[in-house]
């Protein structure tokens, strides 16, 4: 018995000791400034490059007076603090690193590193750190890191493992809340018939059962289910979710983390590589990143870590480099235009005579004269002429036809002409007069005549061809015997073979409605203008776009748009979606300038021609100065800044 005291005693002992040293150390780390820490990740922001295998490691560039320099690589003196030239004998490979970085394919990864230090961590705990993005006025909350000590999560295990546990203690088969023990003693008892039956697969009905002896199937089971049990169950069912929060106080997260990991605690700080990929868009110029904390043990917060000061991405885009000028196209503008529509009147078989109420002739006549209302009202256009075309299907004779179809187009003609000097009346009669300063009044200019012409086409057999072509009911035989009947060079043969064919009805009731059109061709002039023609210049509202998806960095559709300039933004085009070939082929050809001179330093870089590339930027910074310090911002330039020791003051 003693013994036993002794050892409750100890445990006791044992676990406020315990409670006490963690509590000391959540204080201590509280008080001292020990917290996690984000900083810009140690790795190679630049290509590495490939210095060109010379006797000396020496590149002899031709300046801007003519005169040979040496460009070797250099390192800093450590007393003088000067750049002094070494001497290499074999190819070497030098990177540089930088918190500038540099957008290529529309995108840019930012890579950080979280420092978590060992006064942070504990088996017991679960740190929390909330990476947090501001992007020109966006926040985003990046996918958190959690590390996760090894008692926390055996405590969360054992979690899991009892609410499994009890799961399983709920009943799903509703068979094992019967008694079949005391049911098969009942039946043998006093249903003896019945209990001969239970090897009898045969089905019988319950109503049948009842009849023959008295109880349904139902009421004996119900005798014998136990209600208690039924009760108990669904106590558990209901309190499912009351005991998942008892059992699983910190839920183990899986979807929605950047890192989930588990530690054993036994010492050494802790770092996790951060990188977040950014998708650039218009105006980024940087991307801030700050960081938060917290450690919980279970379900209970003990510390929260403030905002850490936010890491600043400086990021260079290939967009800033494209020659925003306006771009002009030559255009010759005529005098006269010409436009036209098409219109389905319908006329009765025989007549000429327009029916407002036959078909859809109130909706395609409003059409036309919605058209005309458009045109005598445009202050760009005069009317002159309007040319009106009727055409009739291949029934009948194409005598009758020739005639149907003229005296249509005579009637449609005459049917307008009205309607436009009803329409001109009635806004000469709105518009009123003009009175001058001296009392006199005089009516405004009357417009011009409009002259309707009218023409015909007996049988509109060139679109019946092109109808049979498309149509996608008759077979390819029907077609190809149409095609052969088609070659009948008297029309009324040919329509009266087609009588004969089994596709004849599709013909006439699907086809030949849509011959019979009446086509407008509106024959307008520019109003103001005397010449026939005059050349002028508008903005290319083309390449304007394909300019435009450069500075919005969708660079694959400022490709297609400028693809077929091939000028100096065609090449930058090219150049972010490293095309570098086809960005070469085009600078190499253009006339040179402080921005061809650079880009080409850029895509030599990238090929691995570092002489050319040192050569294009020095005359690239001698052109323009603003490439001096834009040359840092871009991986390729950069390389070769830092291997060759470039931008000093006697490089120009």
């Amino acid at each position: 018995m003693m013994n036993l005291k002794n050892a409750v005693i100890l445990s006791l002992a044992v676990v406020i000791a315990a409670g006490c040293a963690m509590q000391r150390k959540l204080e201590s780390l509280r008080n001292s400034s020990a917290q996690a820490v984000i900083s810009i990740a140690d790795v190679n922001d630049v290509p590495e490059l490939a210095i060109e295998e010379f006797s000396r490691d020496t590149l002899t560039i031709t300046g801007e007076d003519g005169q040979e320099m040496l460009i070797m690589k250099a390192v800093k003196d450590d007393e003088t603090g000067e750049m002094v030239a070494t001497d290499v004998i074999k190819a070497a490979k030098v990177t540089a690193r930088f918190r500038n970085l540099a957008e290529r394919n529309g995108k840019v990864d930012l890579c950080f590193d979280v420092d978590v230090p060992e006064e942070m961590q504990d088996s017991k705990w679960q740190l929390r750190f909330m990476p947090e993005m501001r992007i020109l006025e966006d926040t985003v909350v990046l996918e958190p890191v959690i590390i996760t000590g090894k008692d926390y999560r055996k405590a969360q295990l054992r979690g899991y493992e009892h609410y499994r546990k009890f799961l399983a203690s709920i009943i799903t088969d509703s068979t094992l809340f019967i008694n079949t023990g005391q049911l098969e003693v009942f039946l043998q008892r006093n249903l003896p018939q019945i209990y001969r039956l239970r090897t009898d697969s045969t089905y019988v009905s319950d109503e049948s059962f009842a009849s023959i002896y008295g109880v349904t199937e139902r009421q004996a089971i119900d005798h014998y289910t136990s209600r208690y049990k039924i009760r108990k169950n669904n106590r558990k069912i209901a309190s499912k979710d009351k005991m998942f929060r008892k059992y699983i106080k910190a839920p183990i997260i899986t979807e929605g983390l950047r890192l989930d990991t588990v530690i054993s605690g036994d010492g050494g700080g802790f770092i996790y590589r951060y990188v977040q990929t950014v998708h650039t868009r218009p105006r980024l110029r940087k991307v801030e990143i700050s960081m938060s904390g917290e450690i919980y043990e279970q379900d209970t917060r003990l510390y929260t870590m403030p905002r850490s000061e936010p890491l600043t991405f400086y990021i260079s885009s290939l967009s800033s480099l494209a020659d925003n000028r306006e771009k002009y196209i030559s255009k010759v503008v005529e005098r006269n235009v010409a436009a036209n529509t098409a219109c389905y009147i319908d006329f009765r078989a025989g007549s000429a005579e327009i029916d407002m109420a036959l078909s859809d002739n109130v909706e395609e006549i409003g059409r036309i004269k919605g058209n005309l209302a458009n045109l005598m009202s445009n202050k760009t256009f005069g009317l002159d002429s309007i040319i009106v075309t009727a055409s009739c299907s291949p029934e009948g004779s194409f005598l009758n036809n020739s005639t149907l179809s003229r005296r249509r187009s005579e009637a449609v003609s005459l049917f307008f002409d009205r309607y436009i000097r009803r329409y001109r009346d009635s806004l000469r009669r709105s518009d009123g007069f003009v009175i001058d300063m001296e009392g006199i009044y005089e009516e405004k200019k009357a417009a011009n005549e409009i002259r309707f012409i009218s023409r015909n086409t007996p049988e509109n057999w060139d679109m019946l061809d092109r109808l049979m072509a498309s149509d996608t009911v008759l077979t390819r035989t029907a077609k190809k015997k149409y095609l052969e009947l088609a070659s009948i060079r008297d029309p009324d043969e040919r329509e009266a073979r087609f009588r004969n064919e089994h596709w004849y009805r599709h013909l006439r009731e699907q086809l030949y409605p849509k011959l019979r059109t009446v086509r407008f061709d509106f024959h307008l002039h520019r109003i103001g203008m005397v010449k026939d023609t005059i050349h002028t210049t508008e903005l290319d509202t083309t390449y304007m776009n394909g300019l435009q998806a450069i500075r919005d960095r969708d660079y694959k559709t400022a490709v297609t748009l400028l693809r077929p300039y091939r000028d100096y933004n065609t090449a930058v085009a090219f150049c972010a979606m490293d095309y570098n070939a086809s960005a070469l082929d085009i600078l190499e050809e253009l006339p040179r300038s402080a921005k061809v001179n650079y880009m080409l330093a850029l895509i030599y870089s990238r090929t691995g021609r570092t002489r050319d590339a040192v050569q294009c930027y020095l005359d690239a910074c001698s052109g323009d100065r603003t490439f001096v310090s834009r040359g840092n911002l871009d991986p390729e330039i950069s390389a070769l800044i830092s291997t060759y020791g470039l931008n000093r003051e006697d490089d120009y």
